[in-house]
């Protein structure tokens, strides 16, 4: 039975790049233009797994994607890393001095900046998705215009790549999370988490935590903090770590739910980085 795989975007995203590598295999893909909606058709169950953008190498966290996870009970059951490569494409007949408008998401253009500057009679225009620009550029065959993406939407969308590689930083990673809505859902032989939990106003009480994990022989590789919107000047701490015996992970788990408050497990899974 094939599983129903959501993805945030249209095929040719990265989100898609990240589903076909992660799974291996010709699942069927399900497209969401927004985070909301596609959390909204996991919980709803019209998908088996969904795809989610958390972190990027230069942009930092998304950091609403954190409270979509945690709200709707949602577990990270897997993670993946794709080096994000721009391309800038279009119509098989256009040249990048044919290029008048740029059409991508603000965050592609952001990347991209520095390329541009060379190019100061292009008009950079944000939009909603990489992949979706490509589409429009395809079944519209818009002259004169051309987007950032990938180079599989190029080849979904038939287009020309017309100068490859055009981010700023080329060492460009995004981290993407696995997520499913069942609880009882067991990742065997992991050797990473992601926790939650709340702290109270007391002098140390961070540094106590880090302690805790320090002394368990635990790796913290993330921390992000969110305040939380019901109770002024209160935080929330949103952690990975990563460890080689799972005994220390429990012995490490169990302090700190005596320690801080509202301890929870938001996904046990393996490290792709190990």
């Amino acid at each position: 039975m094939k599983k129903i795989i959501g993805i945030q975007g249209i095929k040719g995203s990265f989100h898609h790049i990240v589903s076909k590598q992660y799974f291996d295999s010709e699942d069927y893909i399900e497209e969401y233009l927004s985070f909301d909606e596609l959390v909204n058709s996991l919980v709803d169950g019209r998908c088996n797994y969904a795809v989610m953008a958390l972190e990027n190498s230069i942009a930092g966290s998304i950091i609403p994607n954190y409270a979509l996870i945690d709200n709707n009970n949602l577990k990270i059951v897997g993670e993946h890393y794709l080096d994000i490569k721009h391309n800038l494409i279009s119509n098989n007949n256009q040249t990048i001095e044919n290029i008048i408008e740029v059409h991508s998401h603000p965050m592609a253009l952001l990347q991209c900046k520095e390329f541009f500057k060379n190019y100061d009679y292009i008009k950079l225009v944000e939009d909603t998705d990489t992949a979706s620009v490509a589409k429009r550029i395809s079944e519209k065959k818009l002259k004169n215009i051309a987007a950032i993406g990938s180079e599989l939407a190029a080849k979904f969308y038939n287009l020309k790549i017309i100068k490859k590689n055009i981010q700023t930083i080329q060492n460009n990673e995004t981290r993407f999370v696995v997520l499913k809505t069942e609880s009882n859902f067991e990742v065997k032989n992991f050797d990473k988490a992601s926790l939650k939990f709340e702290l109270n106003h007391k002098r140390g009480s961070l540094a106590a935590i880090l302690n805790v994990l320090s002394d368990c022989k635990i790796n913290l590789t993330k921390i992000q903090s969110l305040p939380k919107i019901e109770t002024p000047w209160v935080y929330s701490f949103f952690i990975d770590i990563t460890f080689n015996e799972k005994k220390d992970y429990v012995k490490a788990k169990s302090i700190m739910s005596i320690m801080a408050t509202d301890l929870k497990v938001l996904g046990e899974y393996k490290n792709q980085k190990s």
